[in-house]
């Protein structure tokens, strides 16, 4: 690489909201990585990362899976070693689903949810789900790998409204504006 700007490297994902009210049903949300190929950018992801599991090659894992919101701070954290992802793959999209386990939850009833992207102590974005509070589902990241090789971050709060299983399929299929 030339030039002083490397691109990013290592960045790490991480999610926190509070638990469900004392009785009520736990609240569960996951953060789940898509990878795309470069002669399929919007098509079918090559694989998902998602639920205690990491990437084939290892470059992507999800090192802590909350499935209440207990405790302090981000619960839940994946890592994505960009700088190490085959050069085959183009283009990364994070999202963030709640599980729904019978009734219909949104990001709007989930209390105090927010997610934060940073490389080391670079924070790259930190956002809440205001945005998107009718949704059930929202992407949040795109990271895109330029004509040099490097890797780019851009903020995509888009919300959806479906179900875990069908989001990782809409995901990352239609071009974002930056």
């Amino acid at each position: 690489m030339s030039g002083l700007n490397k691109g990013l490297g290592t960045v790490a994902v991480t999610l926190k909201w509070d638990p469900s009210p004392f009785g009520a049903a736990a609240h569960d949300l996951d953060i789940i990585a898509a990878t795309y190929t470069a002669d399929a950018p919007y098509g079918p992801p090559a694989y998902l990362v998602h639920f205690d599991s990491r990437s084939p090659d290892g470059t992507i894992t999800l090192n802590r899976d909350s499935r209440t919101g207990q405790g302090f701070g981000y619960d839940e954290v994946m890592t994505l070693e960009l700088d190490r992802l085959a050069p085959v793959f183009t283009r990364v999209v994070v999202g963030v689903a709640i599980q729904q386990g019978g009734a219909r939850k949104t990001f709007g009833v989930v209390a105090n949810t927010a997610v934060r992207l940073a490389e080391g102590y670079t924070e790259l974005a930190r956002s809440d789900f205001s945005g998107v509070r009718d949704a059930t589902a929202a992407t949040v990241a795109e990271f895109t790998r330029d004509a040099s090789g490097e890797w780019q971050f851009h903020l995509i709060m888009r919300g959806f409204d479906t179900d875990p299983e069908s989001f990782v399929t809409l995901m990352g299929n239609a071009p974002t504006s930056h």
